[in-house]
């Protein structure tokens, strides 16, 4: 098999998963992705230097032709030109996730990153071993006024339609982004919130009539609590939901978070998986893509370009999955909380699902090999060690007798 015929391979994969795109379109986003990973850069002369240089085309043709795909139709050379709607597409990147995901659960998160002063990132992407792949996304000007309340219920919109019924879904946040409107939107796409909140947020579990401070149902390291009630004292920001409350050993503050789950099915630690979007992050800037360099002014052509960077980090995490012999059993250690919840691990990779992607697609095209089958293959979610429910049960009385008094 020649390097073109792998080209074109790939080439296929795209078509077949975003057919709201054009040939012409599809053809672009299969040479930039390839000419990403071969050159590890998602930098136009990189690309362009390392595609001209094993095709032996002109480096200005295919400059151009690079750059008309994130272009708007009316920067683009000739009269039939048209613009990507990347929007169309949020659906089938989803879709196609899911098409090759190896389980019945997975775990979105939602995220805000900035790029200095230019650019604010907002993401929904899928946590997938260590890493994350942006799934959708909507690109602001930094230090803009007004909430992102449209730009997530869209995002959220555009990708329901992708996701089974049969599949699990469950959304993390940051106290950052909670919002009931958040909250709801997820419950009525038949998802699973866990979104966390602050401490001193107000929360009265059932069968109690007075409200406390959600932090103290954790007050001390290595505790941890569950249970149904109303989240928030006033009238207008009231949510009835289930509180999972957790405070390991060595943390700085307890994790609170709020979920439609019931208590016995929801696991705090689960929040840990959060900490992944941040990992993608990095990957798409310094460690991995290099995006932090560039010098794209527009949000609409970053918008455009977003398309690309997410497409290729598809590409290499679901080729990840072939290096490592064995698959571990998490990502991180388990979360103790009697001793400690810093434990060590004797299964961490030595090579990372982003760099092992990286790798198998060079290998296969430095011999020439037909690219290998893609396939998600998630790690089973962490579990907290079983201990004891912290009993509330006297303090709660004495609020509820201070109240009565």
């Amino acid at each position: 098999m020649s390097h073109r015929e792998q080209l074109y391979q790939w080439n296929h994969i795209i078509a077949r998963h975003l057919p709201t795109l054009s040939k012409t379109q599809v053809y672009c986003l299969a040479l930039w992705t390839f000419g990403m990973v071969l050159a590890r850069s998602c930098a136009l002369t990189a690309v362009v230097a390392t595609i001209a240089a094993l095709w032996e085309q002109k480096p200005d043709n295919l400059r151009q032709q690079l750059r008309e795909f994130y272009k708007e139709a009316k920067a683009k050379a000739g009269d039939k030109r048209q613009e990507i709607h990347v929007e169309t597409c949020f659906c089938g990147l989803l879709a196609w996730v899911l098409s090759w995901w190896k389980a019945q659960q997975i775990a979105l998160a939602v995220d805000a990153s900035p790029l200095a002063d230019r650019f604010v990132v907002l993401a929904v992407s899928v946590l997938y071993r260590g890493c994350a792949i942006p799934v959708a996304w909507s690109i602001l000007p930094a230090n803009t006024k007004g909430t992102w309340r449209k730009e997530w219920l869209r995002m959220l919109r555009k990708l329901a339609p992708a996701v089974p019924k049969s599949v699990s879904v469950l959304v993390l946040a940051d106290r950052g982004l909670y919002a009931r409107w958040l909250f709801r939107r997820i419950v009525r796409l038949g998802w699973h919130p866990l979104l966390r909140v602050n401490s001193r947020c107000y929360f009265r579990a059932a069968g109690s009539c007075a409200f406390l401070r959600m932090g103290s149902y954790v007050p001390v390291e290595g505790s941890s609590w569950s249970g149904r009630g109303s989240a928030f004292a006033s009238v207008k920001a009231r949510l009835d939901c289930t509180l999972l409350a957790f405070y390991g050993k060595g943390h700085q503050e307890p994790w609170l978070m709020l979920t439609d789950l019931a208590p016995e099915s929801g696991e705090a630690c689960w929040y840990g998986l959060r900490t992944w979007i941040e990992q993608g992050f990095k990957f798409l800037k310094r460690a991995g893509w290099q995006w932090n360099h560039t010098r794209m002014t527009d949000p609409a052509r970053v918008q455009r370009f977003w398309l690309i960077l997410s497409v290729a980090t598809l590409w290499l995490l679901s080729e990840g999955h072939s290096a490592p012999s064995d698959i571990p059993e998490g990502t991180f250690p388990p979360i103790l909380l009697v001793k400690s919840s810093v434990v060590s691990r004797t299964h961490w990779d030595h090579v990372g699902i982003f760099h092992a992607g990286w790798l198998c697609i060079l290998v296969h095209f430095l011999r020439q090999e037909p690219l290998p089958e893609p396939q998600f293959v998630p790690e089973p979610w962490p579990r907290t060690a079983p201990i004891p429910r912290l009993n509330l049960v006297n303090k709660l009385n004495k609020c509820e007798q201070k109240v009565a008094a």
